[in-house]
């Protein structure tokens, strides 16, 4: 847990931290969406809430950050090739058979309960551009930036890319990623943290708990590749050059 936060820290970074920390501003009616820039200071003013108070309720949801920690280095201890394999194998395979399940689930939910609950019609919307961003992006990493980092190792840095610097397609990687991270944020705000309405049916549970394990497996995904890979594919890129 970061010693550095204050009342006066941005609220995506109090979530950043720990996820489940916005079930907290829900429950306030802060929006931690589109409002994250602001600091937890000037959203509770905005409430007239006690910034110390949310501060407090904020910092008891602690990370476990011996298990985080370990979860992010799995699979990441290998050469560039092993993580990349690995990311292929497992937050890839996931995703793909993840996507088309969800998407067929939700629509079975959103014409049995979206007279009671509109803001299903959200949720689609949500996880239409997420599943439209996503799938692209995994073919740019698996047909683009997978090859280009398992060339570089075994070239030992010395091929020439299209692309130039391996650099290049690893910001828009990063950027891609900022704005998955954001539709996530706006799916559990609008499920107001994934949590199942009291008339809600077996397949409405199932739709609920299956977002909140894709948005956990890609929050990882993203950790991996942003924290671990990325780094060292651009450090060895230096290196080498």
């Amino acid at each position: 847990m970061s010693a550095s936060f204050t009342i006066h820290t941005p609220i995506n970074d109090f979530i950043s931290e720990d996820v489940r920390r916005t079930g907290v501003f829900e429950e306030l009616g802060i929006d931690s969406c589109c409002g994250g820039y602001r600091t937890l200071a000037e959203a509770c003013a905005e409430k007239g809430i006690d910034p110390e108070a949310v501060f407090n309720q904020l910092m008891a949801i602690v990370p476990e950050a011996d298990d985080s920690v370990a979860k992010v280095m799995d699979g990441m201890d290998g050469t560039l090739s092993e993580a990349v394999d690995h990311l292929l194998e497992t937050h890839h395979q996931y995703l793909k058979e993840a996507l088309p399940r969800l998407d067929s689930l939700l629509d079975k939910v959103v014409s049995a309960h979206v007279e009671r609950h509109p803001e299903l019609n959200t949720v689609r919307e949500l996880f239409t551009e997420l599943r439209a961003d996503l799938e692209p992006h995994l073919l740019k990493e698996e047909q683009v930036l997978f090859p280009i980092i398992k060339v570089l190792e075994t070239s030992g840095g010395k091929a020439d890319f299209h692309c130039g610097s391996v650099q290049n397609p690893i910001r828009v990687m990063q950027v891609e990623h900022e704005r998955t991270l954001t539709l996530f944020e706006k799916i559990r705000a609008t499920t107001r943290n994934f949590r199942m309405p009291e008339d809600g049916c077996e397949s409405y549970r199932l739709l609920l708990s299956g977002l909140d394990e894709l948005e956990m497996d890609t929050l990882l995904h993203i950790q991996k590749e942003n924290e671990i890979l990325f780094p060292q594919v651009l450090a060895y890129e230096d290196y080498m050059n």
